[in-house]
């Protein structure tokens, strides 16, 4: 397992949890706001971090840690993940895993294995606009679509999540995505901040008004729409 970061305690990362982030490099996206460039475009130049080791924290951390976030670059692509996460539930963590959705063979297999036990999938834009967001011209949107439509209908919690960035986000594209997601039980916008490793220069994060505006097309479509990170 490929692991190339490793957050000890986070209230962020999985809701309602105290939880470790443990980061996998790698991508099949190019999103040109991605805040991890690094994992993403090489990281095999990055500090690693032995899998005995986060394996060995945990076990420590028992009753204390609530949970796991798996997050990325994008974790699916990581041939050990299956392993990996066993091993995380031998020692009765539940698991988050965040993923694009393009994996979706991957995705389910993991959840029908009782691998998972949430999952926070991002939406990158519209469906229409998603080459020029996920940074993939010829990116083919079945395999996104074929999850969105999976845990719309599994028994696994989840959400969906999009990053919303001035430049690149429009009303237009949340009037698209409500009806895309409908039926979601929890909707999440979360703000571009740019982290000083972004893939792209040029971007920057929508006012408090512009978020909420997006959140309120969005909102007659999905059970709970919220915004991350901004009191309001």
């Amino acid at each position: 397992m490929q692991i190339y970061g490793f957050n000890k305690t986070t209230l962020l990362d999985y809701p309602e949890h105290i939880a470790a982030t443990v980061f996998t490099g790698g991508c099949n996206f190019r999103c040109p706001f991605c805040h991890n460039g690094e994992l993403v475009l090489d990281p095999a130049r990055q500090p690693s971090v032995a899998e005995e080791e986060v394996l060995y924290y945990l076990k420590k951390r028992q009753g204390i840690l609530q949970g796991v976030c798996v997050t990325g670059g994008e974790p699916t692509l990581q041939r050990d993940l299956r392993a990996f996460l066993q091993k995380i539930k031998e020692l009765e963590y539940p698991i988050k895993l965040d993923t694009n959705g393009y994996r979706p063979d991957v995705l389910k297999s993991l959840c029908e294995q009782g691998l998972v036990d949430y999952v926070a999938m991002d939406i990158k834009t519209c469906k229409e606009r998603y080459p020029l967001l996920a940074g993939i011209p010829s990116i083919q949107m079945e395999p996104i679509e074929e999850s969105v439509d999976y845990l719309k209908s599994c028994h696994i919690p989840y959400e969906f999540r999009t990053t919303v960035v001035k430049e690149l986000h429009s009303a237009d594209d949340f009037q698209k995505i409500g009806p895309w997601i409908s039926g979601c039980p929890n909707y999440y916008l979360q703000n571009f901040v740019d982290s000083g490793n972004v893939l792209e220069d040029g971007f920057s994060g929508c006012t408090k008004e512009e978020l909420l505006a997006f959140l309120e097309i969005v909102k007659p479509f999905v059970g709970q729409a919220a915004i991350r990170g901004i009191d309001y």
